[in-house]
């Protein structure tokens, strides 16, 4: 532990401003629409309106005080460890499933009961295992370009654990695991044509994963026609709908929500971005959007200086981890205006949740750490 302490260390040079600025943003307007939408749900269940808040709020200190150490932490600590961490990764797909310490929520056995907390286990399991993918790509980038085995062996694993993450079943964390994994491979120079087979692959056997579940067939029909059953397989899109239609261009106002009075299920989670959409309208949506925009642009500048440092391992994480966040926002946005089918993703740094929240912070801490660390290399050149 003392060994691991002293190589804490904080580059003196500030981290990006724009991209400080935007994850700030969107963690605030996180919290004030946990409390506005949870205000129904949390007093029904606990006679405390704030419940929800109040417990977010906590998660977002503890989160703050977690982003805090990681950004101190050396990215070179992290690729020394890659190897650590996917064991860590594929052992917390595999302990979640295990019916003594897996927990079961509505039907999805997701969570790692720990006493007074439950971990959801798939948020620091794709951090380590897209951890590992950036290692090995920062590692083995002719083995990528030459040869279809440099990409399946990084491939075998993920495709373990994203069978590991149907079996809870938690579809979204799959897709966003593998797309995520394979951008990463991509960037870090592997052939297209492998690429492109294993993706179609991959494609199919999920296709024929949710066509094989009765549940998952009931879903998408639903997403294909919600109004067919309104009062059934579609109640949730079409209340999801309902409330972003009220919203009209500026919205119906902060707290002035109807679908949240116990309408719309799940809207402090899952649907909270259908709140938000009432509340402050298409001028609010497009803030949100025109955020998580920005912190994908500023991250993937980070990344790219990174690479051309040759720090290949820190602008690979940069590249996958800000893909995480954003692809896993626009899933969730997509499936809250009934683009998309409901995939059970959180909303990054708004919906409520301590495992994803926290899990952000982590992923704050090294888009920071990366940007200092290349930043503070170009100011060493110079000098």
């Amino acid at each position: 532990m003392i060994t691991w302490l002293r190589q804490l260390q904080m580059p003196r040079i500030m981290p990006d401003r724009a991209l400080t600025l935007a994850l700030s943003a969107l963690l605030l307007i996180g919290l004030v629409m946990v409390a506005s939408s949870s205000v129904a749900m949390a007093d029904r269940l606990t006679g405390q309106p704030l419940y929800f808040f109040n417990r977010q709020a906590m998660y977002a200190v503890f989160g703050l005080l977690v982003a805090l150490v990681t950004v101190h932490v050396p990215m070179r600590v992290w690729q020394a460890n890659t190897f650590t961490l996917l064991g860590v990764g594929l052992m917390l797909v595999v302990l979640v499933l295990v019916p003594v310490i897996g927990h079961s929520v509505n039907g999805a056995q997701r969570w790692i009961d720990l006493g007074p907390i439950s971990i959801q286990a798939s948020e620091p399991a794709r951090l380590c295992l897209l951890m590992y993918v950036a290692g090995y790509a920062s590692r083995r980038q002719v083995a990528l370009t030459t040869t279809w085995a440099g990409l399946l062996r990084p491939m075998i694993f993920m495709v373990i654990a994203a069978g590991l993450l149907l079996l809870e079943p938690n579809y979204g964390a799959a897709v966003v695991l593998i797309t995520i994994a394979g951008m990463i491979l991509f960037l870090a120079g592997a052939r297209l044509l492998p690429l492109c087979t294993l993706a179609g692959a991959g494609i199919g056997l999920l296709v024929l994963f949710a066509m094989a579940s009765p549940y998952r067939m009931e879903r998408l029909a639903s997403f294909s026609d919600p109004w067919a059953d309104p009062f059934g397989s579609g109640f949730q899109l079409v209340q999801s709908l309902i409330a972003v239609g009220r919203g009209q261009i500026f919205g119906v106002g902060l707290g002035n929500s109807v679908q949240k009075l116990l309408y719309l299920p799940e809207t402090h989670t899952d649907f909270l971005f259908a709140i938000y959409a009432e509340e402050f309208g298409l001028a609010g949506v497009l803030l949100v959007i025109g955020l998580f925009l920005l912190v994908v642009w500023r991250a993937f500048v980070i990344a790219r200086r990174a690479v051309h440092q040759g720090q290949l391992f820190n602008g690979f994480v940069v590249y996958g981890l800000s893909g995480w966040l954003v692809l896993q926002a626009f899933i969730n946005i997509g499936v809250n205006l009934g683009a998309l089918p409901t995939k059970g993703l959180t909303l990054p740094l708004m919906s409520y949740g301590g495992s994803s929240l926290v899990i952000c912070f982590v992923l704050i801490g090294l888009l920071l750490r990366v940007d200092m660390e290349s930043r503070s290399a170009d100011d060493g050149d110079s000098a």
